[in-house]
C-alpha cells in the first residue's frame, strides 16, 4: 500500500457564477446572436450577462459561532454562486435577476470533525444545510426552496480535495469527497491508475457529488454508474458518522453504502470513499457508422449491447442530434463506437463491432489516422468537440431567449422505439402550441445495456420572454408524463433533486418511500439536510 501527498493545483481561471464552466469560455454577444438567428422566435439581441452587484442580497440571517467563523464565507459573489446549479431554469433565473433563495452562509470544512460541528450548530439554530460539490447539478439539487428554516448554509466540500491513500496492488484509493474530477485524476496519474469515471460535468463536479447523485459516466457499457466503483463510504450525519467496511463484495444484509448512494445529501454528508481503480488505457480505437433508418440503428445498438464486445462508447445520435453536433448533415443517424484497453490492441474488437453494425444497415465512414497511428474518424471528432462545447452554447442560446435544455431516461428495449417517438411528438406539439414556433426535439442513446438503453433528449425552442421558467416547467411536465406512461425512469443519471421530485414520487414503491422517510427521520431528526430532496 502506498500513500500520496500530491496537492491539487488551483486553476487561475474564474468560474462563472451564473452559467456553465469558465467565464472566458462563454460565447460572446455576436456568437449568441448568430445562434439565435437560426431559431425562429428568439430575441433580436442577447440578454446581458448578469452581475452579482445587480442582485438584491440580504444580510445573513445568522452568524456562526467564533469556533466556526474561520470556515464561513459571506461574500455576496460566493453566496450567489452557491444559490443554484446549472440547469436551464437556473441559468435563465440568473439572467433575469431572480436566482431564488440565496444562502446566508457558505462554509468550507476541511475534515469530518468540522462537518459534524457545522451540522450540530445548524441543527441547534434551525439552519438548512445544502451539501455542495462542484455546483453542476441540473435537477435543482443544490438550492433551497421554501421558507421553513431560519437560514440556509451551503456546505461546500471542495476544501476536502485529496487522494488520501492508494492501494496499488488492490487497485483502489481512499479519496475525499470534495475532489474535483481533474484533480482526482491528476493525483492518481503517478500511480498509473484511473477511476475512469468521466461525466460531461467531469471538470466541474466532485467525487462526493457523483456518489450523492448516482452519476453516470461517459462510458456506454460495463461500469456506467459511479455505484459500480464503490468499495466503502464515510458519511457524517446529525445522528453520527457511518463508516462501512472496505470490501470487494458482501452479502451481509442490505448494503449500508446503497442507503447513501443517490441520497443527494438528504441523509448525510459523504466525506470520503474507497473506490475501485483501473490501469490507464494504452490502446484506443474508434469509428462511426451512419444509418438511413433510425430503427435499424436501434437494432444495431441492441445487438452490440447484447454481444460480449463491451464497447467503451456506443452512442447513437438521431439525425437531428447528428446535425447539431456536426457528425452528419445528410439526414443520417450516426453511431459512434469506441474501444479502449490497458492490456492490448482493440482494433479487432472494433472491427467486429463495425461488422455487426453493418449487418443492420450501417455504413462506415472513411477512416484516417490520428497522430499516434490509431484510427480516427471525422464524425467521432466532431461529436467529441460538440459534447464538450455544448453546455456553453446552451447558455448562449438562453441569452437569446431560447429554451435549450436536455433530459434523460432509461427503459427496456421493448419500450424504447415508442418512447422516443412519443417524446419527440408530444414535447414538440406542446412547444408549438405554446409559442407558435416549431421546436427541435433530438435524441441520442448515451448508455446501452443488454436489457435496455438510456435515451437522452435535447429540446430547442423559442421561449416565452419573461416567462421562460414556467414554459420549460410545462414542457418538462409533458415529458415526465410520457416517461411515466412508458414506465421509463424519471432520471438515468442526473439525480432527482427538486425538479424530478414529482416523477420520483410516482415511480418509487410506497413501502420503500415509507422506509426512506423513516431513515430521514432517524438520521436527520431536525430536518436540516437538503430539505425537499427525495423526501419531506
Amino acid at each position: 500500500m502506498s500513500g500520496t501527498t500530491t496537492q491539487p493545483v488551483p486553476s487561475p481561471r474564474t468560474r462563472s457564477w451564473w452559467g456553465w464552466g469558465w467565464e472566458d469560455a462563454h460565447p460572446d454577444d455576436a456568437e449568441c446572436a448568430a445562434m439565435g438567428a437560426l431559431l425562429p422566435g428568439t430575441l433580436t439581441r442577447p440578454l446581458p450577462v448578469p452581475r452579482v452587484s445587480d442582485l438584491r442580497i440580504a444580510d445573513s440571517a445568522v452568524a456562526p459561532p467564533a469556533s466556526l467563523a474561520h470556515l464561513v464565507d459571506t461574500d455576496p459573489r460566493q453566496r450567489a454562486a452557491h444559490a443554484m446549479g446549472k440547469a436551464y431554469r437556473d441559468v435563465v433565473r440568473a439572467l433575469r435577476g431572480r436566482p431564488g433563495r440565496i444562502p446566508d452562509l457558505v462554509a468550507r470544512p476541511t475534515d469530518d470533525r468540522e462537518v459534524a460541528d457545522l451540522l450540530d450548530w445548524a441543527g441547534e439554530r434551525q439552519v438548512a444545510v445544502v451539501p455542495y460539490g462542484g455546483g453542476s447539478s441540473v435537477s435543482g439539487g443544490v438550492e433551497y426552496r421554501g421558507d421553513a428554516h431560519r437560514a440556509v448554509l451551503s456546505l461546500d466540500l471542495t476544501a476536502m480535495d485529496r487522494v488520501l491513500e492508494v492501494d496499488v496492488r488492490g487497485r483502489s484509493a481512499r479519496i475525499q469527497a470534495g475532489t474535483l474530477g481533474p484533480s482526482l485524476e491528476d493525483q492518481l496519474r503517478p500511480h498509473g491508475l484511473t477511476l475512469r469515471h468521466f461525466p460531461q460535468s467531469f471538470e466541474f463536479s466532485t467525487l462526493g457529488g457523483w456518489l450523492a447523485t448516482r452519476a453516470g459516466g461517459h462510458y456506454a457499457t460495463g461500469r456506467t454508474h459511479i455505484d459500480d466503483f464503490v468499495q466503502s463510504l464515510r458519511v457524517v450525519t446529525p445522528a453520527g458518522t457511518s463508516a462501512s467496511w472496505r470490501l470487494p463484495a458482501s452479502g451481509a444484509g442490505p448494503s449500508p453504502d446503497r442507503l447513501f448512494l443517490g441520497s443527494e445529501g438528504a441523509l448525510g454528508v459523504i466525506t470520503e470513499a474507497w473506490v475501485r481503480l483501473q490501469e490507464r488505457p494504452a490502446h484506443k480505437a474508434s469509428a462511426s457508422l451512419s444509418f438511413t433508418d433510425f430503427h435499424a440503428a436501434l437494432e444495431a445498438v441492441r445487438a452490440l449491447a447484447q454481444s460480449d464486445l463491451s464497447p467503451a462508447n456506443c452512442r447513437l445520435l438521431d439525425s437531428g442530434e447528428a446535425a447539431l453536433s456536426g457528425a452528419a448533415h445528410d439526414g443520417s443517424a450516426v453511431l459512434v463506437l469506441g474501444f479502449e484497453s490497458s492490456d492490448g490492441p482493440v482494433t479487432s474488437r472494433l472491427e467486429q463491432a463495425v461488422d455487426l453494425a453493418r449487418s443492420h444497415g450501417g455504413r462506415r465512414a472513411a477512416d484516417t489516422l490520428s497522430a499516434d497511428g490509431a484510427p480516427a474518424d471525422a464524425a467521432v471528432s466532431a461529436w467529441r468537440s460538440a459534447f464538450l462545447r455544448m453546455p456553453y452554447l446552451r447558455d448562449g442560446l438562453v441569452r437569446m431567449g431560447a429554451v435549450a435544455e436536455t433530459f434523460e431516461t432509461a427503459a427496456t428495449w421493448d419500450r424504447i422505439p415508442a418512447l422516443i417517438e412519443a417524446v419527440r411528438t408530444e414535447v414538440g406539439d406542446a412547444a408549438l402550441k405554446a409559442t407558435g414556433h416549431p421546436a427541435t426535439v433530438n435524441c441520442r442513446l448515451t448508455h446501452v445495456y443488454p436489457d435496455g438503453a438510456a435515451p437522452y433528449f435535447t429540446v430547442l425552442a423559442a421561449g416565452r420572454p419573461g416567462d421562460e421558467v414556467a414554459f420549460w416547467d410545462d414542457l418538462k411536465a409533458v415529458a415526465s408524463e410520457v416517461l411515466h406512461r412508458h414506465r421509463a425512469t424519471i432520471t438515468h443519471h442526473h439525480a432527482v433533486g427538486r425538479d424530478h421530485r414529482p416523477g420520483y414520487d410516482r415511480q418509487r414503491p410506497e413501502p420503500f418511500a415509507l422506509a426512506l422517510r423513516a431513515a430521514k427521520d432517524a438520521l436527520d431528526p431536525r430536518g436540516i439536510l437538503n430539505p425537499g430532496v427525495l423526501v419531506d
